[in-house]
């Protein structure tokens, strides 16, 4: 039986992995780390990682990018592998979990939905054939309690754009004011509303002709079966940087 310390345990998130986490003959949730307690569920809480005395094999971390240097430091010395699911990070914590991913078996996706990952895995093999004749645009749509904006979603698929493009872009966030589109934007647009869990659309608008890729998250439970298989994945995981590219292939 794996082990997993639920960090954010009683958020959104939280909760619905804890739900789901039953359909996991092979998996269990040990302990969680919150800073409130009312989450409904049958294991220890505790308000800070440090304070965790629960063994377990696996942390799973659906929390703020500001815990980021806690989990790290709590790992140093277990070695313990950590499936990083937060949104957010700043480019410093993006380079720091990169250099730690040296000696600690890190994870780290945008998104934890495996359907999203198979449309960003699509984007690699059709941007750089299809920039020439159509603009692309990116269209997010997320809950009206989201904090980040546009989403990590939206960056990493506008991310894997970029890369698979030789000519030279450009990300515009929404847009304003009088101005032609330039071929070379990346538009990213940000919508913000209600209780979305989560719409993404890459428009690819040509002349005469649209081809459009959409991903519509119904429940939270896909992103929470994606964590999970990633918990899966990474127990007992040498040190290195693994995505869902990796759970995928597996």
């Amino acid at each position: 039986m794996i082990k997993i310390l639920m960090v954010g345990c009683s958020g959104r998130m939280g909760k619905a992995i804890s739900q789901t986490v039953d359909n996991f003959e092979n998996l269990t949730i040990v302990a969680g780390i919150d800073r409130t307690s009312e989450n409904g569920f049958q294991y220890p809480i505790f308000e800070d990682i440090s304070s965790c005395t629960v063994k377990f094999d696996v942390i799973l971390d659906f929390s703020r990018p500001d815990t980021l240097e806690s989990l790290i430091n709590f790992s140093k010395n277990k070695l313990t592998p950590i499936v990083l699911c937060t949104t957010g990070y700043t480019a410093e914590q993006l380079n720091k979990i990169k250099v730690m991913s040296e000696t600690l078996p890190l994870f780290r996706s945008a998104n934890m939905s495996i359907g999203i990952n198979v449309v960003n895995s699509i984007l690699k093999n059709i941007s750089g054939l299809l920039f020439q004749n159509y603009d692309i645009e990116i269209i997010e749509k997320h809950h009206n309690q989201k904090v980040d904006s546009p989403s990590g979603t939206a960056i990493l698929l506008a991310d894997t754009i970029k890369d698979s493009i030789p000519e030279e872009t450009k990300y515009v966030y929404g847009r304003e004011g009088i101005a032609k589109r330039e071929h070379k934007e990346i538009g990213i647009h940000a919508i913000r509303g209600g209780s979305i869990v989560g719409d993404h659309s890459v428009i690819f608008a040509g002349q005469g002709e649209i081809i459009e890729l959409n991903h519509t998250a119904l429940s939270r439970e896909v992103f929470a079966v994606g964590a999970l298989k990633a918990c899966e994945f990474m127990n007992g995981k040498q040190a290195g940087m693994y995505s869902m590219d990796d759970v995928i292939k597996s």
